[in-house]
This record gives C-alpha cells, structure tokens and sequence, in this order.
C-alpha cells in the first residue's frame, strides 16, 4: 500500500489527502500564514492517522456496549465516544470511522490557528469549523424530493459535522435508505446517528430488497453475517411511507436525546425532515439513480 498522499487539487486552493480507504479534501479560509500553518498541520497528522487505525482495528470492529472501551489512539477514542450513546443497537466504532477521521485532521488544522472557516470532507462525511460571524452552505446531493439541496449552517448553530449514510452509499447499510444525511456537533457523531437511521428506514422481509450476509461481501466486515442490502425493488406508497416513518422515529429520538441536530431521510421520491435547518435550495436536485454525496459550497 502506497505511503500518506497530499497534494494540491486543481483550484490551488483545497488541499486533498489521500492513504488506503482514506480519502480526504480540506479547506481552510483566513490569513495566508494561518492557512498555510493549518495545511502543514494537516499534513503533519494525517502521516500516521491510517496506521494508528490499524493497530486497534480488531477491537473497532466489535460492538459497542454502554461502558466505554479504552482505545489509544485519539481517532479511536472519538469513534468509540460517538458510537457508546447509540450501543443499545448493535453498531461498532466503524460506524463512526469516516466522521471521526475527519474530526480528527480538522482538530489538528485548528491547534493554534485562527481560521475564519474550515472543513474536511472525508468522502462525504464531513467535519466543519465556523469562525464568529461566519457560516458555510453544505450541497447534498442524493435524493431531494421537496427538500432544499443546500444547507446553510452558522457559527452560532452548534453544528460542525456532517454525515450521509444509506445502501447506495459506499459503505453496508442494514436498511433500504437511498440517503440519511445528519446535523451534529460532530463530523464522528453525524456518521453514527447517519448509520443507526438509515438502517431503521426498512421493510423488514419485504420481498423488493435484495439482501446478502456481509460477510459474503467484505470477509472481514464488522457486520459479519447481517443482511445488508444490495437492491431495492419498486415500492408503493404505503411501503414508502411505512419505511420512512421507521427511520423518523429514530432519527427525533436522538434528536430528543440531543445526539443529532436534524436529519433528512430519502427514500424512492419521499423525503422526511427531523429538527430544523436552513435550506437554502432547490438547486438542481439529483436523481435516486445517483449515488448520495455530498459538497461543500463557499457561501
């Protein structure tokens, strides 16, 4: 496997980091000294970031329980505190690996810094620092059926994470979601709660999904042998309704529980809304045979 990348993306402006299953692109908006430091920073942390993973990797990817595991490495131990809340499900610090990845280089970014604004979006899932005064627009791209693509976040909403999860993303999901985007105080908490929600928008044993063991996918996937899905087929309305409704229980559950800001749920044309957010679309709203991402504008 290659060494830790980094280089300059073609705008000379948005720094991408690169290593293994990591993929990561970073900006930072301030003074030129102050942005130049929070990239060597960046730089400096993201060398040993993947390696640190590895070494606890066996232990990462066993369920969470409510007592809190002690991990090592920093980028463990926020992946284990997002997923510890949620441990009455079954879920695994990798749920929160993406988020917490991000967390973790933006942290580093910031440590002796002023920056106006920042972010690192780790393939999607993202986590976002906001100066006094400042906000940023987040585009998600999925399935926005009614609900503005663009998100508009400020420095006074407590947000500085944002995940995307479902069965068109990159990663297994137990549910049929085409998309379940999260608000949170954390890029690591916004992925776990992505996850836990969009495996609740489901149609238990319906015959339109086609699933597999995890394992029959990925051998050493920490879902093992769960179901997860590989092909929704047409649904109706009442199914649609009934799945979505699943996963809204859940997402203002932890929305009651303070774990997430909002979410917005995406399923074959229908979309939910937990908890508020400023949106600042329609902007061109993709289609579900898109698979959800998400991009950060400059607003």
């Amino acid at each position: 496997m290659d060494g830790p990348q980094a280089h300059w993306l073609e705008d000379g402006r948005r720094l991408h980091l690169n290593h293994g299953p990591i993929d990561l692109v970073v900006e930072a908006f301030g003074t030129p000294a102050e942005r130049a430091a929070a990239y060597w920073q960046a730089v400096s942390r993201f060398q040993t970031i993947l390696g640190e993973l590895v070494e606890e990797l066996p232990e990462l990817r066993r369920p969470a329980a409510s007592r809190p595991r002690l991990f090592l490495g920093p980028t463990a131990r926020r992946m284990e505190a997002a997923v510890v809340p949620l441990a009455a499900d079954f879920i695994t610090p990798m749920a929160a690996v993406a988020g917490s990845v991000a967390d973790e280089i933006l942290h580093a970014m910031l440590a002796g810094r002023v920056l106006d604004r920042a972010y690192v979006n780790n393939g999607g899932d993202s986590a976002l620092h906001l100066g006094p005064g400042q906000s940023i627009t987040i585009a998600i791209a999925g399935t926005g059926h009614g609900f503005g693509d663009r998100i508009v976040i400020r420095d006074g909403d407590g947000i500085g994470g944002v995940a995307t999860s479902g069965w068109r993303g990159r990663s297994f999901s137990l549910g049929i979601a085409d998309a379940v985007t999260v608000l949170a105080r954390t890029g690591a908490q916004a992925d776990a709660a992505a996850t836990l929600i969009a495996n609740a928008v489901d149609l238990p044993g319906h015959a339109a999904v086609r699933r597999v063991p995890a394992s029959a996918l990925a051998p050493d996937s920490d879902l093992g042998e769960r179901l997860v899905t590989q092909g929704v087929g047409p649904l109706d309305g009442r199914d649609i309704t009934a799945a979505l409704e699943r996963g809204l229980a859940v997402a203002e559950e932890f929305r009651q529980r303070g774990l997430i800001a909002a979410s917005a749920l995406f399923l074959a044309g229908q979309a939910r809304l937990a908890g508020q957010a400023r949106l600042a679309g329609p902007l061109g709203l993709t289609t579900p045979e898109n698979s959800p991402r998400k991009d950060l504008a400059h607003a």
